[in-house]
């Protein structure tokens, strides 16, 4: 818990809890700190895994953020994983402690002069909604997805589930309303597709739906995107919520770089990373300090996925063969998580061994870690081949990167379609030949189902770096919502109006 509260944090208590996942902790951090900026007092709630990932880093969290934690029976990041509980039960288990929890604290923080006033959550903690309405405090979901993404996941709840199932059909393409774009089924979100090896996420998202149209009242869906970005799922007629454009949820930092056209990159960007990673990180900035303008292709697949060995072999033959210096993020939990037999675990050691001397003959760098955010801000890189993480998909909008589109599962399949077909900033490889779906039902650690051939990751790497027009017009589209975005949250911008307007629903203003 933090220290009491200021004169300058009597504003209105919300208290924003999060599921203690890299991808949600982030947004949420910077979610909150503009909720600080504009006079809130906030608590930030997660479990007690959750704090460790934010606290095990060098530098502070934002000015004036409490933070408050509950177990869940799984302390130590990752035990969950380990665990012989079901994912259900340990879902249930962080569920019933962590409304116990909330309870408690809103009922000894009721005494205090700054009661709480609301309960903001990320997807799928429905639970909180719960202890809302127990408790007769108003809730909000923080969607971190596209505005999209959740209305596609609405109306798979309401009343277009036939719809869904003709997806079966590889050759059908789904129209929904509000939505200016059609889908394949490879182009849904994974846990809406008909064919979804995830039945727990599946039911998990609707049930999310469900809560927030349970009342007759209008739930607001506050969402990490923006307007002009995507104003015609915001405002689709048919999704009865209230959708609220509150992003790009982005380091505070990185837009006052952008905003004010700084190029260099500060030591100020906030993100949860270790003091060996800082050094890791001064390495591979200043190797890109030796590279050429727009030269290089960055590689990074996120926190979660966890990619085949036939599939860096394709990656590794595309980038051997592209004559363009690279950048490649290989995590190192990767080796303990891919293959069970100690054979297998040394074969990929061996591969590695082999591409990192393959990679510095022709100018090339595998790290296991980096900062993101200021790799993408360098002006060395050209070019982003990405999993469409949406928190990885806003980065490297914000910064102007083209984009190659490699997702994997979840909405980073949507993301990407929207990124080739909508917004126009990159392209998608295309799949190659299948591989067997992963049995794992987790969400954090999922192996990609089809493998992309080096030819084809070539090929966009070409068209996006080359000297064609598709080069030409994404670096045009990528360079426009740069700056949209950038207008979204200045003062007076549509994201930065929309909050103001959701706080002063408690301050009476």
């Amino acid at each position: 818990m933090a220290a009491a509260v200021t004169k300058e944090q009597r504003g209105p208590h919300i208290v924003v809890v999060t599921f203690a996942a890299h991808g949600h902790l982030n947004p949420t951090l910077h979610f909150s700190e503009r909720l600080l900026l504009l006079g809130s007092r906030v608590t930030l709630v997660t479990t007690i895994s959750g704090h460790s990932l934010l606290t095990n880093k060098k530098r502070s969290l934002p000015d004036g953020l409490s933070i408050a934690t509950f177990s869940d029976g799984y302390d130590i990041p990752g035990s969950h994983k380990k665990s012989k509980d079901d994912q259900s039960k340990q879902w249930v288990q962080m569920s019933t402690r962590g409304a116990e929890f909330l309870n408690e604290f809103i009922a000894t923080n009721s005494k205090e002069e700054t009661p709480v006033c609301c309960l903001v959550y990320t997807l799928l903690l429905t639970w909180v909604a719960d202890v809302a309405r127990d408790n007769t405090l108003p809730s909000v979901l923080l969607w971190i997805q596209p505005a999209t993404v959740f209305d596609i996941y609405y109306y798979l709840t309401n009343g277009f589930e036939e719809a869904f199932e003709k997806c079966k059909d590889p050759s059908f393409e789904l129209e929904l309303p509000g939505i200016p774009v059609s889908f394949t089924n490879d182009e849904l979100p994974s846990f809406a597709s008909p064919s979804n090896p995830h039945p727990f996420l599946r039911h998990a998202m609707i049930e999310q739906v469900k809560v927030l149209t349970r009342d007759n009242g209008k739930s607001k869906v506050l969402v990490n995107t923006f307007d002009e970005l995507e104003l015609k799922a915001i405002n689709a007629s048919d999704v009865k919520l209230e959708m609220i454009g509150v992003g790009p949820l982005i380091p505070s930092t990185l837009v006052n770089r952008v905003q004010y056209s700084i190029v260099k990159v500060s030591n100020g960007v906030f993100g949860i990373n270790t003091v060996q990673e800082d050094k890791e990180k001064d390495c591979t900035l200043t190797w890109l300090d030796t590279q050429a303008t727009s030269s290089v292709v960055f590689v990074s697949f996120g926190t979660m996925a966890v990619i085949s060995r036939k599939q860096k072999e394709e990656i590794g033959k595309a980038l051997l063969c592209n004559n363009r210096p690279f950048l490649w993020v290989i995590r190192k939990d990767e080796y303990e998580k891919e293959e069970e037999l100690e054979e297998d675990r040394m074969e990929l050691v061996r591969w590695r061994e082999d591409i990192e001397t393959k990679v510095t003959a022709v100018g090339g760098k595998i790290v296991e870690w980096c900062s993101q955010v200021d790799v993408l801000a360098h002006e060395a890189i050209g070019c982003f081949v990405t999993h469409c993480g949406w928190n990885s998909t806003l980065e490297g909008m914000c910064l102007g990167v083209p984009l190659v589109a490699f997702p994997q599962f979840s909405d980073q399949t949507t993301n990407a379609k929207l990124v080739e077909d909508m917004w126009k900033i990159g392209v998608r490889v295309v799949v190659g030949r299948e591989k067997p779906v992963a049995s794992d039902e987790s969400e954090e650690e999922v192996t990609i189902s089809t493998v992309v051939e080096g030819d084809e990751i070539r090929r966009c790497l070409d068209l996006v770096m080359g000297e064609g027009q598709v080069r030409e017009q994404v670096r045009r589209n990528a360079n426009k919502w740069k700056q949209l975005a950038m207008d979204a949250l200045r003062e007076g911008g549509s994201s930065e109006s929309n909050l103001q307007a959701f706080v002063n629903e408690f301050t009476g203003k």
